[in-house]
């Protein structure tokens, strides 16, 4: 986003950072090491299940390894934070490489979709029982699912993402559309990107990627690393949860120098990476919208982290910012596509980033997207339907002609974005978020319920 936002108090991530830790250090008054399971949600016929691992004793757990029994019915598909394997209807969850760890009186969690109405039994906490184990708990349903059942999500359907030609593809070599919505900057409005608001996101809206917003200055990242680095660390579990694929936004715009920012960058992604390397559904978006700084500036930032990110995962989809704030260099002296094209950054499985607003980027913009996606590979990873501003009256006409567009070239899309921030490009009205109701069309703003409504039509995988 264009516009420098407002100062706004650190209390939402923090909240949500502490209700994190709350979370993950329950039960460490026991006097032996405990696993925990609960179910966190429940869709009917299926849920998502969680167990907290707390070492209660006094010497330090090297590794951990979980088992127990699922009824006949009920079984596992997606599963995060830890390794898995069965034998029939008993599972066994072990640690992996970063989280084997757990020292007197701390906690780790792992995660898991079920289908089917049972919960485990029989749960072994490395050959031990698992007690005390709470008894399963049982959220209130989430309204029915407009979209496919988890068994059939976005990644379930996709897998591993590659970029073939100027085409994003599945593991299959299609070519595909993603389709989602940002968070807005998560030192403001974390607390609109909370597990009831993905259910509806993933549920109802039926959407296939969730960009995670995280602004480097501005109050974010630089104020607090370790902070904002177990937050994304958070959302990017809370989008695997729902078979999402998600967008590890390192949103830097003032400075509108990348290389600012390099060695934070650098840091970043290789612990984001290093921590994510075995999922299929993270892309890695290392500059928002790069501005004040021609193409070879871009370029060899670029240079110097995808070697970070490709060391630590390999085969993930890695998206770059374009001049002029990821305008292809249109909001400024143009030329940008002829830069790119130029003087490419060499890596594979890599596409180029473009923004635009509606009411503000009208033919010249659209020309440009349309020329530019049959030369390069392109992820719109941010428009709104308003001003560049993300505020001001929508313009739904110039809006649908940019989907048309990318609907016809099959460009995957994000749209800014997914909170209740006062301006229009928010999709919910204001106090949404602190009431937590965001089910139905009641909640959204004229942008929101037209956004939504474009969401819900089948997706072509």
């Amino acid at each position: 986003m264009k516009l420098g936002m407002r100062t706004v108090a650190l209390a939402g991530v923090f909240a949500v950072v502490a209700a994190a830790a709350m979370v993950a250090t329950t039960a460490t008054a026991a006097a032996a090491p405990t696993a925990t399971f609960v179910k966190v949600s429940d869709w009917g016929s299926g849920w998502e299940g969680r167990y907290t691992i707390t070492n209660g004793g006094s010497s330090t757990l090297t590794s951990w390894q979980v088992d127990f029994d699922l009824p006949a019915g009920t079984s596992i598909g997606t599963y995060w934070n830890a390794l898995m394997d069965r034998d029939g209807q008993r599972y066994r969850f072990t640690n992996q490489h970063w989280n084997g760890t757990v020292t007197p009186g701390a906690s780790v969690t792992f995660g898991f979709l079920g289908s089917g109405s049972g919960h485990p039994s029989g749960c072994r906490l490395n050959g031990q029982p698992c007690q005390p184990t709470a008894p399963p708990t049982t959220s209130p349903p989430s309204p029915s699912p407009t979209t496919a059942p988890p068994g059939s999500t976005p990644v379930a359907a996709n897998g591993q993402l590659r970029v073939c030609g100027e085409q994003l593809c599945n593991d299959n070599g299609k070519a595909i559309q993603l389709r989602g919505m940002s968070t807005h900057g998560l030192q403001w409005y974390a607390n609109c990107a909370t597990n009831a608001s993905l259910d509806v996101l993933a549920h109802q809206w039926g959407a296939d990627v969730l960009r995670i917003s995280m602004y480097i200055q501005e109050g974010g990242y630089e104020t607090d690393p370790r902070g904002f680095t177990d937050l994304v660390h958070e959302y990017i579990e809370m989008a695997t949860a729902r078979g999402l694929y998600a967008i590890v936004d390192w949103h830097m715009l003032t400075p509108g120098d990348p290389n600012y920012n390099l060695s934070r960058a650098q840091t970043f992604f290789a612990e984001i990476a290093d921590r994510h390397r075995d999922k299929v559904n993270v892309l890695y978006e290392i500059a928002n919208e790069p501005n004040g700084v021609s193409w070879g500036a871009v370029k060899s930032y670029a240079d110097q982290v995808i070697p970070v990110i490709r060391e630590r995962d390999p085969e993930a989809v890695v998206l770059v910012g374009t001049p002029d704030w990821s305008s292809l260099g249109v909001s400024g002296s143009g030329g940008g596509v002829d830069a790119i094209t130029a003087n490419p950054v060499a890596a594979s499985n890599l596409m180029y980033v473009f923004h635009f607003y509606a009411a503000s980027h009208r033919d010249l913009y659209y020309n440009t997207l349309a020329a530019a996606a049959d030369q390069i590979p392109i992820f719109v990873t941010e428009f709104g339907t308003q001003q560049y501003t993300g505020d001001g009256p929508n313009d739904f006409t110039m809006s649908q002609r940019y989907l048309d567009l990318m609907a016809s070239k099959k460009i995957s899309w994000v749209n800014w974005n997914y909170s209740d921030d006062f301006r229009s490009g928010a999709v919910f009205t204001t106090g949404t978020c602190a009431s937590g109701d965001f089910g139905g069309t009641g909640p959204l703003k004229p942008a929101g319920g037209w956004i939504r409504d474009r969401m819900r039509t089948a997706d072509d995988f």
